[in-house]
């Protein structure tokens, strides 16, 4: 008996332990990228992060931006910043489109080697997506601990080799794994290009516009691909289909190749490096070299970050769970239309990849939208309203408009899809398809990088990973489902479970600020953030009595 009502006491100890160690890694993180931060941006510290750890004589000098910093990635010209928002949209077309790529070619892929089961035809698309569900939790992190512009050449480069290999694969289950590879480098960019945007835009305006554009071409690739392969497949081989997937990526690599750094953290230690070896006997050093950078830290820090972002913060896990079910959706359309189109309408390959033009027409329809709201939003802003200048206001109302939109499609489309309906009635479902799924997309994930800042890239690959999972094990079941339930019936029960999500965003509009007043993440880093505030206007109000014309700020340390 004592056993048993200890038993509980024992579990909720346990819970409550490890509820601590979360939380006390959490405010580690946040301290120590915040002091970074502060460091970065010219802003007196109370101590160099991690400095313990750092051994040498004499004096170190931490560098810093300066005002107007022309190597600050905020103050560089439009003209740069636009050209690398280009670049990072060139780059995720790559990705996206490869992860439908084989959607029309699967019957010949198969048809060469004898592949006859249904679950496994689903595999070419669920194994790339796969590697979608293990990269982000290691490239979003590590893009936030490396830098950005390397582990982008790096993993691009990667996503290349593994995507001829796909085009030269000898069997079914050596191309199989090329497709996994080759997803996992492939989502790189996913969890990268927001860090990249967080890193040059610091005003949340033109952050937010960037982030549009974004998000525009990450449906256009998988939309562009069926395309590709249903033409390609029937007239030059299915191999054709990854060669023109690869020739596209290596004119590509050509302005990836010239991308600029852009994480502040690391041009900085460049700066120092360049300065000790200029004047040997200079300690010139960033803050971010003066940081543990141990395998210990990697682990238990940088690497969780994501994970433990999914498991204890709520905004996290619930944006994860509404776009993945969306973006599983999505995903299973690549089964459903070729069910639908050639099944009921009997048209050809090629013809059925130029059935999802609509929805990539409904995504590019959303831009107007996108941009009217935020000029809506900044003349509230400029008005003082109470409305505007809660966060949640900010994007999320995008998304609650995007759900309705998206549950309307796919009762649209399930239940005008009959032999007895025009082919384009059932297709031009696709407009708010695509309306509403860029709709979610955008409120949602611009969300996410408002309330987590400096940790953006990290937020992102958590939802990501999670939302591959459901794109991986969704589209399985997709054939079973549609042939016992039939399209109506597949398609109003999907519609019902987006329904019952779509009531995510309206939750945030209503509750938003309270979830966030719970969160020990946004806690600490709201914290943090008004501290470092505070810095900089008593610097201000310092410079402003003294006269001082300013400089490169210098913190000068005995050691």
């Amino acid at each position: 008996m004592s056993t048993n009502t200890s038993s509980p006491t024992a579990i909720g100890r346990i819970n409550s332990q490890l509820s601590e160690l979360v939380r006390s890694i959490s405010n580690q993180d946040v301290e120590s990228r915040y002091k970074t931060e502060e460091a970065d941006n010219r802003l007196p510290t109370d101590d160099t992060p991690d400095s313990s750890s750092f051994q040498a004589a004499g004096e170190r000098t931490i560098l810093s931006w300066e005002p107007n910093d022309k190597g600050n990635p905020h103050n560089w010209p439009k003209w740069r910043k636009v050209t690398i928002l280009v670049t990072t949209m060139l780059m995720v077309i790559n990705s996206t489109m490869s992860s439908s790529l084989p959607s029309m070619a699967i019957p010949y892929i198969a048809d060469e080697w004898g592949v006859v089961s249904k679950l496994q035809m689903v595999l070419p698309m669920s194994t790339y997506l796969a590697g979608y569900v293990f990269g982000p939790i290691i490239w979003g992190p590590l893009s936030e601990h490396l830098g950005r512009r390397n582990l982008t050449l790096g993993t691009f480069t990667m996503f290349m080799i593994w995507t001829m290999a796909c085009a030269l694969a000898p069997n079914w289950p050596a191309f199989l794994i090329f497709r996994f590879l080759c997803g996992i480098f492939a989502s790189a960019p996913i969890a990268v290009v927001t860090g990249f945007l967080a890193d040059i835009y610091d005003d949340p305006v033109p952050r937010g516009r960037a982030m549009a554009w974004f998000m525009a071409t990450t449906i256009g690739g998988p939309l562009f691909a069926p395309v590709i392969s249903g033409f390609c497949s029937p007239s030059v081989g299915w191999r054709w289909t990854f060669w023109v997937g690869l020739i596209y990526a290596g004119v590509t690599l050509v302005p990836i190749a010239l991308l600029p750094e852009t994480y502040a953290p690391v041009l900085l230690t460049r700066r120092a490096a360049k300065m000790r070896k200029a004047n040997p006997k200079a300690e010139f050093y960033s803050a971010f070299e003066l940081e543990n950078h141990d395998m210990t830290q990697l682990l238990t820090r940088v690497l969780t970050r994501p994970i433990r972002m999914l498991l204890t913060e709520l905004i996290v896990t619930a944006t994860c769970l509404y776009l993945a079910l969306v973006y599983a959706i999505f995903y299973m359309s690549f089964q459903a239309f070729p069910l639908i189109f050639q099944g009921v309408y009997g048209l050809s390959p090629g013809v059925t990849g130029l059935c999802y033009l609509p929805i990539g027409a409904g995504a590019l329809l959303t831009l107007p939208v996108f941009f009217w709201y935020d000029h809506y939003l900044r003349r509230a802003q400029a008005k003082d309203l109470p409305w505007a200048r809660q966060e949640e206001y900010r994007r999320v109302p995008l998304a609650a408009l995007g759900g309705p939109l998206f549950v309307i499609s796919l009762f649209w489309l399930g239940w005008s899809a009959k032999s007895d309906v025009p082919f384009v009635v059932p297709m031009l479902a696709g407009l708010p398809f695509g309306a509403g799924f860029m709709l979610i997309f955008m409120g949602m994930l611009n969300y996410l990088t408002d309330a987590y800042e400096i940790f953006a890239a990290s937020a992102n690959a958590a939802a990501s990973s999670v939302r591959s999972i459901f794109a991986v094990v969704l589209p399985l079941a997709t054939a079973p489902m549609f042939q016992r339930l039939g399209i109506s019936g597949a398609c109003s029960l999907l519609g019902g479970l987006s329904l019952i999500m779509s009531a995510i965003p309206f939750i945030f509009l209503w509750k938003g600020e309270r979830i966030r007043a719970g969160s020990e993440f946004c806690i600490a880093l709201k914290e943090r953030r008004l501290e470092m505030e505070r810095k900089v206007a008593e610097q201000r109000d310092r410079k402003s009595r003294s006269g001082a014309d300013g400089g490169m700020f210098r913190e000068k340390e005995s050691v």
